[in-house]
C-alpha cells in the first residue's frame, strides 16, 4: 500500500517539477515582452516549456525487447529487466513503475512582430522594429494554467499525505 502511496507523491512530485519550469519560462517571456535586441543582436525570442511523458519510452523500449523477432523472446521466458514479472505486458510493467514528466525549454518559431517606431534606436532605415514574438495575453493564459496545475498536484500530494495519516490510525 505505501509503495502506490509514495508513488503518487513521486509522480505528483515530477509534475510540480514541470509546472515550476513553465512558470519560469513564462516570467522569462514577460520580463523579456519589450526586449529588442538581445546578445546576439535580435530581439528577444518566446521559449515555451514542452512536457513529456517518459511513460512513452518505456513502452516503446518494453515492446521492442519482447518483440517475437527478438532472439531472447524464442529461447524462454527469461528477461533481463529487473522489473519483470512472468505474464507482465510491456505496459503493466511501465505502469509498475510509474510516469513521469519532463520539461524541456524549446524556443517558439514564430515571427517577430514588427512595428512603427522610426524613433527606436533598434528601427531599421524605414522606421521599423523587430519586437518579441511575446503576446503577453498568451503569457498571462499560460501562468494561470501552470497555476492551477501546480496546485492541483499539490492538492494530490496533501490526499495522499492524508491517506497515510489515515492508514496510521488503523
Amino acid at each position: 500500500m505505501s509503495k502506490g502511496l509514495f508513488e503518487a507523491i513521486r509522480i505528483s512530485g515530477s509534475g510540480l517539477s514541470g509546472q515550476r519550469v513553465k512558470m519560469d519560462v513564462v516570467a522569462r517571456n514577460l520580463a523579456n515582452a519589450e526586449t529588442t535586441r538581445t546578445e546576439d543582436g535580435t530581439p528577444y525570442r518566446r521559449e515555451r516549456a514542452v512536457f513529456r511523458e517518459i511513460l512513452e519510452r518505456r513502452v516503446q523500449a518494453q515492446r521492442e525487447r519482447l518483440d517475437p523477432a527478438n532472439d531472447e523472446f524464442a529461447n524462454g521466458p527469461t528477461r533481463t529487466h529487473p522489473n519483470h514479472l512472468p505474464g507482465l505486458t510491456a505496459l503493466q510493467l511501465a505502469d509498475r513503475e510509474g510516469v513521469r514528466t519532463e520539461a524541456e525549454v524549446a524556443p517558439d518559431a514564430s515571427e517577430f512582430r514588427v512595428i512603427y517606431d522610426p524613433g527606436h534606436p533598434d528601427a531599421d532605415e524605414d522606421g521599423y522594429v523587430l519586437m518579441p514574438n511575446v503576446d503577453v495575453v498568451t503569457e498571462m493564459v499560460d501562468l494561470i494554467t501552470a497555476s492551477r496545475a501546480y496546485e492541483a498536484n499539490i492538492s494530490a500530494v496533501q490526499a495522499a499525505k492524508d491517506m497515510f495519516n489515515q492508514a496510521l490510525k488503523i
